[in-house]
């Protein structure tokens, strides 16, 4: 569930610590981008959104780097297209 990003510093010596904290009774899951997620009534409803919020961030980066990709392909179709012309 923790995997490593592809923007995410090579490894060394990291520490782990819990993404949960809860406030007044309320749940609250802290993110690697800085945000804290929340209030959840319960710790499960925390648990599960930390899972729901992994698999929307990873989906969003492959998504991202497939857009990269095929614009640079398009890219280089121009770029060949426009060296072809008289």
């Amino acid at each position: 569930m923790f995997g490593q990003r592809d923007i995410d510093p090579q490894p060394g010596t990291h520490y782990r610590s819990s993404r949960l904290s809860a406030v007044n009774g309320q749940y609250f899951f802290a993110t690697r981008e800085g945000t804290l997620e929340g209030p959840f009534i319960s710790r499960h409803d925390a648990e599960q959104s930390i899972t729901r919020y992994i698999e929307r961030m990873s989906m969003a980066n492959k998504l991202l780097r497939h857009s990269s990709e095929h614009i640079d392909q398009l890219q280089r179709r121009e770029a060949i297209k426009h060296s072809q012309e008289p």
